[in-house]
């Protein structure tokens, strides 16, 4: 086998559109596609600046309900401002922990889904 990397990463949303407009005025994330994907469905795939791995906000997995993605991680090299931003912006964060692999805040999207994010300590 030869795989190269995690791709694309299904998010499971209500409403795209809804969904958008967090990944992107919330979180910052680039929108690298969004194409019309059928009746009432688009490819709306999405990435923070510059990452290899993006998301795409999806509605039709039966499996797959909205919200129910928990522990995708974010990484940043800065905790602190990071977390000062995106409160700013509205995310409601959890208090900032300290683990022995680092530092992390966790938040979930408008749909519910669990976001970590991340800050590694200097020994890693």
């Amino acid at each position: 086998m030869k795989l190269e990397r995690i791709d694309i990463l299904s998010v499971p949303v209500s409403d795209q559109r809804e969904a958008k407009q967090f990944y992107t005025e919330a979180l910052g994330f680039e929108v690298i596609r969004d194409n019309p994907m059928g009746p009432d469905q688009r490819w709306i795939q999405l990435a923070p600046r510059g990452a290899e791995t993006s998301i795409t906000l999806v509605t039709w997995f039966d499996s797959m309900p909205a919200g129910s993605i928990q522990g995708l991680v974010l990484t940043t090299v800065d905790l602190d401002a990071d977390f000062a931003e995106l409160q700013s912006r509205g995310v409601d964060l959890s208090e900032i922990e300290t683990a022995e692999w680092g530092r992390y805040t966790t938040f979930t999207d408008p749909d519910g889904n669990g976001w970590v994010l991340h800050e590694s300590t200097s020994e890693q």
